[in-house]
């Protein structure tokens, strides 16, 4: 593999990535602000402009192992009407983002000839349909756990403390040891089941 051929290829990377980020965040952003918080669009964070939401050690780690992060939506739950709605909705969002960018992706894929095109079309998708997948395990701080904690009941208080404060060494023992794609797997079949009947439809 030539430089330019490597170069083209991190390049593709950072846009897929870019998008995603922008996609998922804009999510929780413009969720919150529908359901009456507008703490994220004060910080400037209802944007789908990257520069707004990603950060750099982040993206890296995402180039290096495939796996990162970006700068979190600000929100307060306060502000809803409904805590529990709003926090299921809100988490679903980002989630719900990348799936729809990613069926933009597969249409684009179908319709348009151009091999540079279809190129960053398909990285995108699948850091889209990844994005979403991963986002939604039942861990905090991770979407999935946003979806399923306002539901648990009070008893169960200080297990859900002792797991939260537990979180990020759990997760990162299941990232390294490739534990998490054991469990990644069906949700990410289910999302690219979804989006794969699209690119039959459409």
């Amino acid at each position: 593999m030539n430089f330019a051929t490597i170069l083209s290829d991190i390049l593709i990377r950072i846009v897929a990535i870019a998008v995603a980020i922008s996609v998922h965040e804009f999510g929780h952003a413009y969720s919150a602000h529908l359901l009456g918080d507008d703490t994220a669009k004060m910080y400037g964070r209802m944007t789908l402009d990257p520069a707004k939401h990603i950060d750099p050690l982040g993206i890296l780690m995402m180039l290096i192992f495939r796996i990162g992060w970006a700068k979190p939506v600000p929100v307060n739950s306060s502000n809803f009407k409904n805590y529990k709605v709003g926090n299921v909705i809100v988490s679903l969002a980002g989630a719900i983002g990348n799936i729809l960018a990613a069926i933009v992706c597969v249409i684009i894929m179908k319709h348009v000839n151009m091999e540079a095109v279809r190129d960053i079309a398909s990285v995108t998708m699948m850091y889209n349909i990844s994005f979403a997948a991963f986002n939604l395990l039942p861990i905090p701080p991770l979407d999935g756990w946003g979806v399923i904690s306002p539901f648990i009941p009070y008893k169960y208080n200080e297990f859900i403390y002792k797991f939260e404060s537990m979180s990020y060494p759990i997760l990162l023992v299941l990232i390294f040891t490739n534990l998490y794609s054991i469990i990644i797997s069906p949700i990410f079949n289910f999302i690219w089941g979804i989006v794969q009947m699209f690119y039959k439809i459409m």
